[in-house]
């Protein structure tokens, strides 16, 4: 599977690309809530982006510990693919939460109108990254300059984010469409490809020659993996909102603590998933789901600053069709408040 991530701003489709584009064929989800009649329940329709990856790892094993059953929840998971609409679900009230791979998406859609509102980040740094071989290195953005760089379509402008923000003109680097196949590199067509790093079926071609750049690291620094609401839920339904990170929470401080057994869960959920793969991946994945932020003040941490700079990098390239969305447009810290006794200090 692959994760590509970017702007899609053919704005007519704006809502098909924002669940499909900005990483997103692999890691967005959403999430519904919706009252099961007579149960005293409600159920929590989680509807992936993609197929399940282990960016779930939390939200699966949170369901087979019986968290989310302690917050009166129940769990189905329904794997999605190219054409799953999330913002759009999300927005109509389809569904009441939803997790989409990259933070850009709910900004566009907030300038576009669309009344949705981050809660909590599940990566704290973006896995997007720049691979190269050590032959031809790139490891910092002026490395870039006159290479030849293949990237998914709807990942362009993360690429002229990069450039932007290092003071290096378009024109010096030279910039071609890519799918998932990272064989270019090997054949040198080109100097760089671009992926997830946590994709490490697709990157297991590449080998012990891979030298890798990431985006964060380039200092453009995306959330991956936000959970959102629309603000009509975040009224309506808080309680179970709430709910729904504080189970998503507990369930990943015990992948913390139990990565081989979370796998084990994940594997056992979803059979056509390989574990040895997956045991190579979800350490990568907890590396970006803990670090010296969550250890501070918990999992699911976001920030008003790293929102507003990222506001501002997207306004300066153009992006808001409609005008700049403000910081509260875009985010909200009251379910993370509302949490903070549950949510875990690893890091």
């Amino acid at each position: 599977m692959t994760h590509d991530i970017a702007n899609p701003m053919n704005r007519r489709s704006m809502l098909k690309t924002l669940g499909a584009g900005l990483g997103l064929a692999g890691a967005g989800t959403l999430a519904g809530v919706t009252p099961v009649l007579g149960a005293g329940t409600f159920k929590v329709t989680l509807q992936l982006g993609w197929l399940p990856t282990n960016g779930i790892l939390g939200e699966v094993a949170a369901d087979k510990l019986g968290y989310f059953a302690e917050e009166g929840l129940e769990l189905e998971v329904i794997p999605g693919g190219p054409n799953i609409d999330g913002v759009a679900s999300v927005a109509s009230g389809r569904a009441k939460l939803g997790q989409i791979s990259s933070s850009p998406s709910l900004m566009l859609a907030r300038s576009a109108g669309i009344p949705v509102k981050c809660i909590a980040a599940g990566y704290q740094q973006h896995p997007f990254t720049y691979f190269s071989l050590k032959k031809n290195p790139v490891r910092t953005p002026q490395d870039l300059i006159g290479k030849k760089v293949a990237t998914n379509g709807t990942a362009r402008i993360l690429l002229r984010a990069l450039l932007a923000a290092n003071g290096i003109a378009e024109d010096q680097v030279e910039v071609s469409v890519m799918g998932s196949d990272m064989n270019p590199l090997l054949t040198g067509q080109v100097d760089v490809v671009t992926g997830w790093k946590t994709n490490v079926n697709a990157l297991e071609v590449l080998g012990e020659d891979r030298v890798d750049m990431t985006l964060w690291d380039a200092g453009v620094k995306l959330y991956a993996n936000p959970y959102y609401v629309t603000e009509k839920t975040l009224a309506s339904h808080p309680e179970q909102v709430t709910g729904m990170i504080r189970a998503i929470a507990r369930g990943w401080g015990w992948v913390h603590e139990n990565p081989e057994k979370a796998v084990d869960i994940l594997v056992s959920r979803f059979p056509n998933m390989d574990r040895d793969s997956e045991m190579k991946a979800v350490e990568m994945a907890l590396a970006y789901t803990f670090n010296e932020n969550t250890a501070k003040a918990g999992w699911g941490v976001m920030t008003r600053e790293n929102w507003q700079a990222q506001i501002d990098s997207y306004e300066a390239l153009g992006q808001f069709a409609k005008g700049a969305p403000s910081v509260d447009e875009v985010m909200t810290l009251e379910v993370l408040e509302r949490t903070q006794a549950a949510r875990p200090v690893y890091g």
